[in-house]
């Protein structure tokens, strides 16, 4: 059945939403993991957490996408729940891997970053803001370097380094580009306002 694009504006200020409600059970996943991983020390089953929080995630962007179920708070439930997750695993990875200290302090600048320059953007525009391609790469790169962790805990130093390195650049861009979208935006915005 054809959904009309009525149906999709019904879904824009809906809260409890199938998409929303998956980024809501990956929140719920993240004492779970770090249970897992930093009193019980089992790898296998936080790597099979970590990965059904990775199907849940993919899973909630095609069903909104599909369905056309995209809400504003769906727009930023989505990569709260991202960040979290991936905050809360690095800070795992970093009492084994000290290099995961790198690729979280540049995560957690650019998030407040996003975060206050996000909110602006909203007051200036009334858009919500979507992930855009790079914050979907560096999202998948650092979902994958973790992963590669967690189930390779005897890791090669090498390989080590080429993955966190490899996930720290692709957040620096995704960093830069996002900053650049948001200086956009509000100049429109300042535009449209005067």
């Amino acid at each position: 059945m054809k959904q009309t694009p009525n149906h999709a504006e019904t879904y824009k200020t809906k809260i409890l939403t199938i998409p929303n409600l998956l980024s809501f059970f990956r929140i719920c996943l993240i004492p779970v993991f770090i249970w897992l991983y930093c009193v019980r020390k089992n790898e296998l089953w936080t790597g099979i957490v970590l990965i059904l929080s990775g199907i849940t995630d993919v899973a909630d962007g095609l069903i909104a996408r599909r369905f056309h179920m995209i809400s504003d708070v769906g727009k930023a439930l989505d990569p709260v729940a991202d960040k979290l997750t991936q905050g809360a695993m690095l800070l795992c990875l970093i009492s084994r891997f000290s290099l995961m200290l790198i690729p979280l302090l540049l995560m957690t600048v650019k998030e407040i970053y996003m975060g206050v320059a996000g909110v602006m953007v909203i007051r200036r525009t009334g858009n919500v803001p979507g992930a855009d391609w790079h914050g979907k790469a560096a999202t998948g790169l650092l979902f994958a370097m973790m992963i590669l962790h967690i189930f390779w805990p005897e890791i090669p130093s090498a390989v080590s380094i080429v993955s966190v390195a490899a996930c720290t650049v692709m957040v620096g861009i995704s960093f830069v580009l996002y900053a650049m979208r948001n200086i956009r935006d509000l100049k429109r915005g300042s535009r449209k306002a005067s």
